[in-house]
């Protein structure tokens, strides 16, 4: 395996724990409540939606940057655009 998989498996498999390290200090450390509206009900954000949300923002990022290392000439600077815009989108939702 080559230091490029490896660095991008552990990425993946680093995020859900930082995550998952997040939650725990928010929630049953700082005694806070995470809940999220969906239409007229809400629903508590535990540890399992924490895990999956991040492997699936992880395994999307991964496929993001095997597009543009085959097809961009510059994949570095496209990523970190790609990167921001989805950041920047994804901190609205709360507003």
């Amino acid at each position: 395996m080559n230091t490029s998989i490896r660095r991008l498996l552990l990425t993946v498999a680093g995020a859900p724990v930082a995550a998952l390290t997040v939650w725990a200090l928010a929630v049953p450390v700082a005694g806070t409540t995470l809940i999220v509206r969906m239409g007229e009900g809400t629903q508590t954000v535990g540890p399992a939606p924490v895990v999956v949300a991040s492997v699936l923002a992880g395994l999307a990022g991964w496929a993001v940057v095997a597009v543009l290392e085959r097809s961009a000439a510059r994949p570095g600077r496209i990523w970190a655009i790609v990167a921001t815009a989805v950041l920047a989108v994804s901190l609205t939702g709360p507003l």
